[in-house]
């Protein structure tokens, strides 16, 4: 508002200084300074017109319209006339500036017409100019200027605001994407602690049952046991401080450097198994077939999670079956048991088919790879998992098999 009105007063100041100016007044139709007044009628003209823009903000389109009839007044009686159509060149601009392109050429071309026929017809009406006078086509210039300038500005300004939008939506953009990374990574984590304690420990619980079963009859065996309740809890923790490795910062000296296990480790992790008292029988047709280490862990981790359910949910009885088979362009993981299959309750869900953490992380592991994992009861008994894996992955980066 003051900023308003400090226009208006320079507007006013100007206005009253060029109507002392007479261009016909001097020799050679020069400009001279005080060969005239003007009236009180263009004073009190010149003082509304000026008035009326400390309001240009508040209501361009009423001020532009005050401010035009106050000129066409001027311009039909003014003779010489004052400079009140400064007025409206402000007025104009600031609706211009304030407007849309389409309001912009509408408005500013009545004004332009109105102003400019008025001049012109007031000449023709027996004024002290001719109706072509460079006065009257001034007033056209001055006010198609104003227009272009008002609607520049405000396209400079939509611009800046849209740049600045756009850099809002980026930066949020990038805050979903790292949270979305966060809980991927969260995700990830959750699963290999997952796998890594359910095996581990359900090792552990077997061959401490074991031991303490044997412990007075046969102390030899309750020795062999609890040797392997002591690798299975070593293997655990070791794993727990890779996994738990990921956390550091990067560059810590003390960041794991052991690669993530994969098929190359089977038979080790089939051993694990068969310590416990759990025949475990592999095939593998994979001819050799070198995974990238992504699917690899997986096929790792299907297997020890499968094991570790049929350990934990087949009975004492339970044999299983590992297969790995390298088919076209994916590699297949089967594990079957001759357990009970349905009806048995997990600890971590309603049965080993009703989707606990462990067959949950499973399907997880093997869909963000882009293959698919079945599990379910055996026809007859038992229990089946099934693993579909590509060889060759989707890069993140390009889209393209890598």
């Amino acid at each position: 508002m003051v900023g308003d009105a400090v226009l208006a007063a320079m507007v006013l100041t100007a206005m009253v200084v060029l109507s002392f100016a007479d261009r016909q007044g001097g020799p050679h139709g020069r400009t001279t300074w005080g060969a005239r007044t003007p009236d009180a009628l263009s004073l009190t003209l010149m003082a509304l017109g000026a008035v009326a823009l400390v309001f240009r903000r508040r209501a361009p389109m009423p001020v532009l319209a005050f401010t035009a009839v106050v000129s066409l007044v001027e311009l039909v009686t003014g003779d010489p006339r004052a400079p009140v159509a400064m007025s409206v060149v402000v007025a104009l601009y600031t609706v211009a500036a304030h407007t849309d392109r389409p309001t912009t050429v509408r408005v500013g071309l009545l004004t332009m017409s109105v102003l400019t026929g008025a001049a012109m017809l007031g000449s023709l009406g027996g004024g002290a100019l001719p109706w072509y006078d460079q006065e009257n086509l001034g007033l056209f210039a001055w006010t198609g200027m104003a227009a272009a300038a008002g609607d520049a500005v405000r396209s400079r300004r939509d611009f800046v605001q849209a740049i600045k939008e756009r850099a809002e939506r980026a930066e949020r953009t990038r805050e979903e994407e790292a949270r979305r990374r966060v809980a991927e990574e969260r995700l990830r984590i959750a699963r290999d602690l997952h796998d890594v304690v359910a095996h581990h420990i359900a090792l552990v619980n077997v061959q401490a049952g074991v031991a303490a079963h044997v412990m007075d009859k046969r102390p030899d065996q309750a020795k062999e046991a609890l040797a392997h309740v002591r690798e299975a809890s070593r293997s655990a923790l070791n794993e727990l401080r890779a996994t738990v490795g990921l956390l550091r910062q990067s560059g810590d000296p003390e960041a794991p450097t052991e690669p993530a296990p994969g098929l190359d480790r089977l038979e080790e992790l089939v051993g694990t198994f068969r310590n416990a008292g759990l025949p475990v029988e592999v095939a593998r047709a994979d001819h050799g077939t070198t995974l990238p280490a992504a699917v690899d862990l997986a096929a790792y981790r299907v297997i020890q999670e499968a094991l570790t359910n049929v350990q934990k949910h087949a009975g004492e009885e339970a044999k299983a079956e590992v297969s790995v088979v390298r088919v076209g362009p994916n590699v297949e993981i089967t594990v079957l048991d001759s357990g009970p299959g349905p009806g048995t309750a997990e600890p971590d869900g309603p049965s080993r088919e009703g989707g606990g953490h462990g067959l949950l992380g499973m399907r997880e592991r093997v869909t963000a790879l882009g293959g698919s994992c079945t599990a379910g009861p055996r026809y007859g008994g038992g229990f089946r998992v099934h693993a579909i894996l590509p060889v060759k992955t989707a890069s993140p980066a390009t889209g393209k098999a890598g």
